[in-house]
């Protein structure tokens, strides 16, 4: 969300506009001939009198919808995308290393998989967990000293028959250790308490091995000893050269996983990671590298895809839930979309979006807020999602930058000089990305790869709309038209097969699919591995 001072800074470095503040509370604007071309006079009173409150402080930690927004923000006007026509094929990307060169690098480093086990597995984990569980670094540049930290747990039964998946969070710069594992599709969550956590009892390690990695350096744990990777190297390009070259390692230290059925997963800003991991995996397969990833299907949850289409979708999806004025929606349609864009007018226009949206959750517009005060907190427990708690965050972020789960997991050897945070505070500048990922798309789905794209139907910040808007871009044949997925005896969402791709929407969920809907987030998980149709 665009703050004040955020929109202050900006029009300061307008021609249209002089600004002078009076106090920290009351601004007055002059507004100059051109400024009153673009500009609603409603807009920008209310601009004016509600900003104030917009701008204050918030003691909530950034989210990764929160990242998703900055970067969003950050590059809209800026040209530093990549060309993924041929992702994958420059030298730039391909390492031309073979396995013999990983192995003598991870030898050499001695790191080992007997390290990285944890005997007593999480701290604060409740008695009778059977299932094997590691965590550690994997060094990915040792001349940059930048080395990527991993969760992994093996799954509850029979870890030898089941698949491998990689859990990949967006941002981008938020942990897939903090959302994916301890929020969404790990075996554990952390109680209020901060030093406990309880069973999740729709893990996904029931019928996987998940492999959760904190990606790129600088997020979570992971980290580098060449701060200029912080400020000037941080992109999509380095993300899948730094992931590729982390699996390759991985593979080594856990050699029973060659070989095994191979997943990627993710969501959010990991709707740029994963296709762009995918593609990167499978030309270095076809240069008869890493033939021992047996790559099977990416899926990927409420993510980006096309800026484009993912821009109109953000703009129809409040307006078609009655959440923004008729005027405001048009606004954005006339000013903010393709070529038609208007940097201080759209600035505006989204401010009074969000002002117009009220004080919801913007992540899950159904769901209940994070609440301090016991009035407040009386509330919550009325509008309660059943299993879902708005402050877990929290409980999280305490849990982590706790020193003795720090060290019982192998996390923080170089003593960091900031807290483990869900999303980074570290990376100060996103380089390079794909503005649009459909010719990755195209391409995966020629290979004959396994897609299934999920989308929670109560996320404004990638919604269903901007998803449903990308596909279509695709231009794809239907294999199996529209219809309603059960789980249990209840809908648990809306699927349509393409030929190459599979879409589905998930009932009642919000931008973290698997924490606003656990149940039925298994469910799909369950019939993407199993190459099935969502049951009807």
């Amino acid at each position: 969300m665009l703050g004040l001072q955020y929109l202050q800074r900006k029009i300061m470095h307008h021609s249209a506009v002089n600004i002078v503040f009076v106090s920290s509370a009351v601004v007055s604007i002059v507004i100059l001939p051109k400024m009153r071309r673009i500009l609603a006079a409603e807009s920008l009173i209310l601009f004016v009198l509600l900003g104030t409150a917009i701008a204050a402080p918030s003691h909530q930690r950034t989210t990764q919808g929160d990242a998703l927004r900055v970067w969003r923000n950050n590059r809209r006007y800026k040209s530093h995308g990549l060309q993924t026509t041929n992702w994958g094929l420059d030298n730039a990307l391909i390492s031309f290393r073979n396995e013999s060169e990983y192995l003598t690098e991870s030898k050499a480093e001695g790191h080992t998989q007997e390290a990285d086990y944890l005997p007593h597995g999480l701290p604060g984990q409740p008695m009778g967990i059977k299932f094997r569980q590691y965590s550690g670094y994997v060094t990915v540049d040792a001349k940059a000293g930048r080395a990527l930290f991993y969760y992994f747990t093996e799954a509850v039964r029979d870890p030898s028959k089941q698949p491998l998946v990689l859990w990949l969070n967006g941002g981008p710069g938020c942990s897939s250790l903090g959302f994916g594992a301890m929020a969404e599709v790990g075996p554990f969550r952390v109680n209020p308490d901060g030093k406990t956590v309880h069973f999740n009892r729709y893990t996904w390690n029931q019928v996987a091995n998940i492999l959760f990695l904190e990606s790129p350096a600088g997020v979570g744990f992971s980290y580098s000893n060449t701060s200029s990777d912080y400020s000037k190297h941080s992109g999509d390009r380095r993300t899948a050269k730094d992931a590729y070259t982390f699996l390759m390692k991985w593979f080594i230290r856990f050699p029973q996983y060659k070989f095994r059925d191979f997943y990627i997963a993710g969501e959010s800003y990991a709707g740029n990671y994963i296709p762009e991991l995918a593609a990167t995996i499978l030309h270095h397969q076809r240069l008869s590298q890493a033939s021992f990833i047996n790559f099977k299907g990416i899926m990927v949850g409420n993510g980006i895809m096309n800026s484009d289409t993912d821009n109109i979708g953000q703009i129809t999806y409040p307006w078609t839930h009655a959440l923004i004025s008729d005027e405001t929606y048009e606004g954005l349609i006339n000013n903010c979309i393709k070529s038609n864009v208007d940097e201080i007018l759209c600035e505006v226009l989204e401010l009074k979006m969000s002002l117009e949206m009220g004080n919801i959750d913007p992540y899950s517009i159904y769901a209940p807020l994070c609440l301090t005060n016991s009035s407040e907190l009386a509330k919550q427990e009325e509008a309660e999602i059943p299993g879902y708690d708005p402050c877990s965050d929290d409980y999280v972020f305490t849990y982590f930058n706790t020193p003795d789960v720090q060290k019982a997991i192998h996390a923080n050897v170089t003593n960091l000089n900031y807290t483990w945070n869900q999303c980074s505070n570290v990376i100060s500048n996103w380089t390079d990305y794909a503005s649009t990922v459909l010719p990755i798309y195209r391409h995966l789905i020629a290979t004959g790869l396994r897609i299934l794209l999920l989308s929670g139907d109560t996320d404004t910040v990638v919604p269903v709309t901007s998803t449903r808007l990308s596909i279509n871009e695709l231009k794809l044949p239907i294999a199996t038209p529209w219809y309603p997925w059960l789980n249990g005896d209840e809908v648990g969402g809306y699927t349509v097969i393409y030929k190459g791709l599979t879409f589905a929407t998930v009932r009642g969920a919000g931008h973290e699919v698997p924490a606003f809907q656990p149940s039925r987030a298994l469910t799909l998980f369950k019939s993407f591995l199993a190459g099935k149709p969502l049951p009807g």
